[in-house]
């Protein structure tokens, strides 16, 4: 097969072409010079099997930790390390029709999981897993066993089969013998099932010493990254957050080579980062690691869903429905089970703006899903369905109000608390109000950082100012200064309104202004629900409410998106799509447009875009 132009050694400028020499009849052809090759390729590994059962020392350390034993198959590694999916792509197909090897099919598999082809990828890991057990690679074999497992368990959500592949990788690994770099990556997955804290803890430790010893940093630091996590739900939460960020540094100085371990040391970041509401190191992270993400596909959809949480709480709402809508449609190719994260975030995200009926659509059939608790009681709350929120928030905190969670809940259930919290104030019950409130605050004092005892502080000033007993005022600036840390800007605002309704009698002036800012604060977020709390107050103040704007200005941010699509002509299902929302609601928000600028039909109102777009 003629190799393509693509792959060819170029020529100089000015320089003419090397003659074709002909071949004697006595001159060796390709296929002699290939034959002879593989006679003394087979040879060597002959030797090499004598003394290295089941692995070769030509498995070393290369950029990817592999062989390169082939032009084709350096160029192929070359476009990986450079993020040309395509490129590398491309090449190591052009390599398989040559023939097949375990580099070329993990190569091929790694620029398909780039590309984001997930199944594909995961059938070319398997078919490299079979190779390199036939070439009697157990590292390598191990590797591709790993990484079908990341990808069928993390990716596609079929932990059964995560579970076989996690189980072949670890037999083939313990077959290696003692004293082997392998054994970290057998400590690794002993730990990734075992039920007790701290003999996993014990486990990942020592594969951490284990990859340190043998100098391989994807040993090292995933089981870092791994710690870090397990230190977070174990509510040593600053120090594990620490080794997390040891372990993102590695990766994005370039000292992890193993796909699956980089975008498990990113992923495990940001899952720990929406766990504890740690925006600021989320936010750092993320920019220390813009270039590393642009040129390849690390932090994946199913990664970048926690990210659009943290964006979320951060109140950057533009750029959280970006990642999660891109999440939510990348998952439409069929990925249902890891659909559900991103859908819930949106979810979340739609009931923060006041886009109850979206928020709604998104949860349908998300019902019993364990991570749509908070969501789905925030959303019967809004919508005044208390009872309800009530029952689903009592059954997911249920148990004594002196145990304090002590293996990670207190970090899942602080903010659950403090929901149920608004709900048994909304219903009147301050005595239940006062007991959750009480256990709020002492699963709080459990986890260092600022948001959870700034939650604490919010719930207990707002049963202040129910019951009209306690010092509000000292509560409630508690809670600023700890929201003002943590970054939460939605937060900062409803606690404003609170203090402006702490001071409403006592300090009129100061309650208007704290409600001004409130205001000015749900604005910028674009909570119309919120913001229209705050002027009523307002109002209820004797404070002037300035107009709302008129034409083009009164339109939602929703409202003018659906406008600028019947610009160019979209129907409304298509509008749908591309907003991910219904056809009713986008029936819903063209009546109202209509009705706010003075139109009459579709016809009207994408003449009216058009002109919007091309006036000065």
């Amino acid at each position: 097969m003629s190799t393509p132009a693509a792959l060819r050694a170029p020529v100089s400028a000015g320089q003419a072409p090397a003659p074709l020499q002909m071949v004697s009849p006595k001159s060796p052809t390709t296929k002699d010079l290939r034959r002879k090759t593989a006679v003394v390729i087979n040879a060597v590994a002959t030797c090499l099997d004598r003394h290295y059962p089941l692995h070769s020392p030509l498995e070393g350390r290369s950029c990817h930790h592999r062989r390169v034993s082939s032009p084709l198959i350096e160029q192929g590694l070359a476009a990986l390390r450079d993020g040309e999916a395509a490129t590398a792509r491309r090449v190591f197909e052009f390599a398989l029709t040559e023939g097949e090897s375990g580099e070329v099919l993990e190569g091929l598999a790694e620029a398909l999981y780039l590309e984001r082809e997930y199944v594909a990828s995961a059938t070319h890991y398997e078919r490299a897993f079979s190779v390199y057990r036939r070439e009697r690679l157990s590292m390598a074999a191990g590797r591709a066993a790993r990484t079908a497992a990341w990808i069928t368990g993390n990716v596609l959500g079929d932990w059964a089969v995560r579970s076989g592949w996690l189980a072949r990788a670890r037999t083939i690994l313990e077959q290696a013998g003692p004293d082997r770099p392998e054994g970290g990556w057998v400590l690794i997955i002993r730990a990734f099932s075992e039920p007790d804290a701290q003999v996993r803890e014990a486990l990942l430790r020592e594969a951490i010493a284990v990859g340190r010893r043998f100098g391989d940093p994807d040993i090292e630091f995933l089981a870092l990254a791994y710690l870090g996590g397990l230190l977070v739900m174990t509510d040593r939460v600053e120090e594990g957050l620490v080794l997390s960020d040891e372990a993102l540094a590695a990766a994005c100085a370039g000292e992890l080579t193993e796909l699956a371990t980089v975008d498990e040391v990113f992923c495990g970041l940001f899952w720990a980062c929406e766990l504890v509401n740690d925006v600021p190191r989320a936010d750092q992270w993320m920019r220390a690691a813009a270039e590393r993400m642009q040129r390849s596909n690390v932090v994946a959809a199913f990664c970048r869903a926690h990210y659009g949480g943290i964006l979320t709480a951060a109140g950057r709402w533009q750029e959280a429905e970006t990642e999660l809508v891109q999440a939510v449609r990348h998952f439409d190719r069929g990925l249902s089970g890891r659909r559900a994260a991103a859908i819930i975030r949106l979810a979340d995200l739609r009931v923060r703006q006041g886009r109850l009926e979206e928020a709604a659509q998104l949860l349908q059939g998300l019902e019993q899903h364990p991570d749509a608790v908070r969501t789905l009681a925030a959303l019967h709350l809004a919508r005044g369905d208390t009872a309800l929120a009530r029952e689903l928030l009592e059954r997911a905190t249920q148990g004594l109000d002196c145990e304090v969670p002590t293996v990670g809940e207190s970090s899942m259930v602080g903010p659950l608390l403090a929901l149920l919290v608004d709900v048994y104030l909304e219903q009147g019950d301050l005595d239940d109000a006062e007991r959750v409130a009480r256990r709020l605050s002492r699963v709080a004092e459990a986890q260092r950082g600022p948001y959870l005892r700034a939650v604490a502080a919010l719930a207990k000033g707002q049963i202040c100012v129910a019951s009209g007993q306690g010092d509000a005022r000292a509560c409630l600036h508690e809670a600023l200064e700890g929201f003002a840390l943590a970054q939460f800007p939605m937060e900062l605002a409803r606690t404003r309104l609170e203090l402006a309704r702490a001071l409403s009698e006592r300090s009129p002036e100061v309650a208007i202004a704290e409600a001004k800012a409130a205001l000015e604060g749900f604005e910028r977020l674009e909570a119309a629900r919120h913001a229209d709390a705050a002027g009523a107050l307002l109002r209820s103040l004797g404070a002037p409410i300035r107009i709302g704007p008129k034409g083009i200005g009164a339109l939602t941010k929703r409202e003018a998106e659906v406008l600028q699509l019947l610009g160019v002509g979209l129907s409304n299902r298509e509008i749908g799509d591309r907003l991910y929302i219904s056809r009713k609601t986008v029936e819903h928000h063209v009546g109202n447009l209509l009705s706010k600028l003075g139109l009459r039909n579709r016809a009207e109102a994408a003449a009216f875009a058009i002109r919007q777009k091309t006036s000065p």
